[in-house]
């Protein structure tokens, strides 16, 4: 500001010497007049062409942008500035004259203004000199002498290692207040980049933190600058111990527990950070600390201005140890009174009540008056009315004037009348409606792939209906549950604007993003399944952008060999009818023990119950064989067989080594899982049935129940359980089951770390795991993620199998643990011997709950 008003007073300077020019030549002729200029802005003043016309007034000859003061240079093409230059000059080859008259004056002044006002310059000042021609007109030469401001060529950090550049980088982008590379300097900006560093300083417990900057010219081209910003950390100011005055009713304790960003320290703080005086956040836990209040009946709460106590510095002055002394004002405890509604119009009071769980005589509670609105929020939400707000109007019955509606925030604490019992408050919810609001259209945005109608048979508005918020909820889970997209967030990605020029319409438009789900896989790997094995495969669960799943997979190895086609249609006829197929060629073999060929097909069907909840019914028929050449042939041994005939049965041997297998399977599953591949909230259910016999030669049910549960503790982390029974028994006289059909554990989709098969039952004197009929799975997962679809997964594991109703040995039971827990874990044979205790952990793997 002081620049400019420099400026300003050197251009009124200059209006009073052009105006005083008259004065100057009346003074007397024995002073020698001053020398005539014979440069312009460092360059000598070219001859005119041509002479304007004898007894002329004065004429415009000469306009000149001049930057003599960064050395000749402009960092701005010239050009620029003359497009803002109005001023015109004369042009003595075409014969034009331009007048300098007041006329003139003020298109200069103009100019003036007009270049300060780009910004670009720090100093301007306009000099008008005269040049006489040989005829004796006047020509006046304008100069606009300009100073530009200084460009950022380097911005960096220096002074502390506790904030990283990148880290301040994203902070300034999020606040917009970027520093960007080859822009002028602004002496604004840069003060909000020193307060933006300073209070990120004071999250790390920096209070007395210093930022100032520093402007270094730098060679390479006029007024380039390097900007440094010096931190300065000071010592941090830990939290030693926390201290409340005024509290009486709530313990010091119970309040501290409340608060979530300034703890005291504690043994494991070199660790965690915990302890780290934030002052930026106090008012969160100041929050969090009324709230308690509030939910327990203390409405007038009030919490102070916090206090800090210096108790010491560390011997390297590095850390200040504080007590953090935090004033209360608890008040009396109220309890409800009357409780009422007002301007409620579209529901009624009678269906209102019982979503507020807040009942005359009970203490007042906040919590409860919060979660009565969300669900009336809901209610009306349903309905159209968006813009469905309430709040609590709370009237003491004991407050000097009760007419008068208060707010928490305003309420001072009153001392309590001896023997007047506990105080009493009224409640009325002041309902605040709004307008009910209905769709005028519906669009997405970044479906490239994905055809509009997939999207749309999900979301389950329609245009010209009512605009249901519920609706649009459980809209943006099934779009988020079918995984085509990346996660879609309310506010960010789902826009619901007024529409213009219209009374009571939105548009609602959805930001999509596409995840690539097709997934192309050929090369050869090493599993704990398949063992070594080639593999070629195709799979899409968004075939063509139509939302179908289409797979087609070849895959041999060593161990296994699998083969398999298989298509499903989740809009049949384009109903909400899910169809399907799969044709598959397997061959499994046990090391060791036998080898397992199955082909067969399956056909599903699916249609939906309720929301997030399917009906599915499957049939597949299936062809197994147990080739007698592949089974180990200790386990034909004529003598084991005849001390353990259900071995025979199980393998086959007598049978011709193959069964067939043509069964019905129910299901119903209720899922309301995230998302399929990264799930971080939500529970899947799941209980089916098979039923085998409807043709093939094997007869048996099979129930199973499984309970999949996903809990996000933070924006990183999500704790998975997973629960699952099964029982499997042959119909009353049924052949045996062969082994394939019986229950086992082991492998990376039950309890990892133990080899496929490897758990249940097993044959006392062969030592063949023959399978049980009864299973039950726990798995905990703890998600970790690490940086886009890269994450750590830390999970425990245990199951048991039981033997069928013919084998009745002790169930054998094993759990694991991994990153660094360790079990032991011991199976029981058939006749209840213990074979060698079995320890095994393993790093996390990819969630199969």
């Amino acid at each position: 500001m002081l620049e400019r008003l420099g400026v300003f007073s050197v251009l009124a300077l200059l209006v009073v010497l052009m105006a005083a020019a008259p004065l100057r030549a009346q003074q007397p002729p024995s002073q020698a007049p001053a020398a005539a200029p014979t440069t312009i802005c460092g360059q000598p003043i070219p001859a005119p062409r041509a002479l304007p016309p004898a007894n002329s007034g004065p004429l415009v000859y000469l306009i000149a942008p001049c930057f003599e003061a960064q050395g000749g240079a402009s960092v701005i093409d010239a050009e620029t500035y003359l497009y803002y230059i109005q001023l015109k000059q004369s042009r003595p080859s075409e014969g034009v004259w331009m007048p300098y008259d007041g006329t003139t004056e003020n298109t200069i002044r103009e100019d003036f203004r007009r270049l300060w006002n780009t910004n670009f310059l720090d100093n301007l000042w306009i000099e008008v000199s005269d040049y006489k021609f040989s005829n004796g007109v006047v020509g006046k030469m304008v100069t606009y002498n300009m100073e530009e401001r200084q460009r950022v060529k380097i911005v960096d950090y220096v002074g502390t290692k506790k904030l990283e550049t990148t880290k301040i980088d994203e902070k300034l982008k999020e606040m917009m207040t970027q520093i960007r590379l080859d822009t002028f300097i602004d002496p604004g900006l840069v003060q909000k980049v020193e307060t933006i560093v300073r209070e990120m300083m004071k999250e790390k417990g920096f209070q007395n933190a210093e930022v100032t900057h520093e402007i270094k010219e730098m060679p390479g081209g006029p007024k380039l600058v390097h900007l440094t910003f010096h931190i300065d950390e000071g010592p941090k100011v830990k939290i030693r111990r926390i201290t409340f005055l005024g509290n009486k009713a709530i313990g010091s304790g119970t309040l501290k527990r409340q608060m979530k960003e300034n703890k005291e320290q504690w043994f494991l703080s070199f660790i965690s950070g915990r302890g780290t005086y934030q002052e930026i956040k106090f008012d969160e836990d100041a929050e969090k600390v009324l709230a308690y209040y509030r939910d327990h009946g203390y409405f007038k709460a009030n919490v102070g201005v916090p206090e800090l106590k210096v108790l010491g510095d560390s011997p390297d002055k590095k850390t200040r140890f504080v007590e953090l002394r935090i004033p209360v004002t608890e008040g009396k405890r109220y309890k409800v009174g009357d409780f009422g509604f007002a301007g409620n119009t579209v529901v009624r009071t009678e269906a209102l009540k019982p979503m507020f769980n807040l009942k005359p005589g009970e203490y007042y509670s906040e919590k409860t008056v919060r979660k009565g609105l969300e669900k009336a929020r809901e209610v009306y939400g349903s309905g159209g009315y968006f813009e469905f707000t309430g709040y609590p109007d709370l009237k003491a019955r004991d407050d000097p004037n009760p007419a008068e509606p208060q707010t928490p925030a305003a309420l001072a604490a009153e001392p309590a009348k001896p023997g007047s019992g506990p105080p009493i408050v009224d409640v009325t919810m002041r309902m605040q409606e709004g307008p009910q609001y209905f769709v005028n259209r519906i669009t997405f945005v970044g479906n490239n792939t994905t055809h509009d109608n997939v999207i749309r048979r999900e979301v389950q508005l329609a245009e010209n209906g009512i605009f249901n918020t519920e609706a649009l909820k459980y809209s943006v889970k099934r779009l988020n549950q079918l995984g085509y997209f990346k996660p879609l967030t309310e506010g960010k990605d789902v826009n619901v604007e007024k529409t213009p020029n219209a009374t009571n319409r939105v548009d609602v438009k959805l930001k999509l993003e596409e995840q690539n789900r097709n997934q192309l896989t050929f090369g050869a790997g090493v599993s704990e399944f398949e063992g070594f094995f080639g593999q070629l495969s195709f799979q899409t669960s968004n075939f063509l952008g139509r939302g179908e799943s289409f797979t087609i997979s070849l895959q041999a190895g060593s161990r296994a060999q699998n083969y398999m086609l298989a298509f499903t249609e989740p809009f049949l006829f384009d109903r909400n009818i899910t169809g399907g197929f799969n044709l598959s060629k397997q061959t499994i073999r046990c090391i060791g023990q036998f080898t397992q060929e199955s082909s067969g097909g399956a056909l599903t069907f699916g249609f939906p119950l309720a929301a997030f909840t399917h009906m599915y019914t499957a049939y597949s028929y299936q062809q197994v064989r147990v080739p007698l050449a592949d089974i180990n042939s200790s386990y034909t041994d004529t003598a084991v067989l005849a001390r353990n005939p259900f071995l025979a049965d199980s393998l086959l041997i007598g049978q011709g080594g193959q069964r067939t297998i043509s069964k019905v399977t129910p299901s119903v599953v209720h899922n309301t899982v995230d998302n399929p591949i990264f799930p971080t909230s939500g529970r899947r259910y799941t209980a089916s049935i098979d039923l085998a016999g409807l043709g093939g030669n094997t007869n048996f049910y099979h129930p199973s129940v499984e309970g999949v549960w996903y809990l996000k503790q933070a924006s990183r982390l999500s704790l998975g359980f997973r629960a699952q029974y099964e029982y499997i028994h042959a119909f009353t006289g049924s052949k045996e089951l062969p082994i394939f059909s019986k229950l086992f554990m082991g492998g990376e989709y039950t309890v990892r770390g133990f080899d496929i098969r490897s758990i249940g039952p097993k044959d006392p004197i062969t030592g063949l795991v023959l399978g049980g009929n009864k299973s039950l799975l726990f798995n905990v997962e703890e998600l970790i993620a690490i940086a886009g679809p890269v994450r750590l997964v830390v999970f425990y594991d245990a199951g048991q199998v039981q033997a069928g109703p013919t084998l009745d040995p002790p169930p054998a039971f094993v759990p694991l643990a991994c990153l660094g827990s360790r079990r032991s874990s011991r199976e029981r044979t058939l006749r209840g011997e213990t074979s060698r205790p079995r320890r095994a952990w393993r790093f996390g793997s990819s969630c199969r709950c």
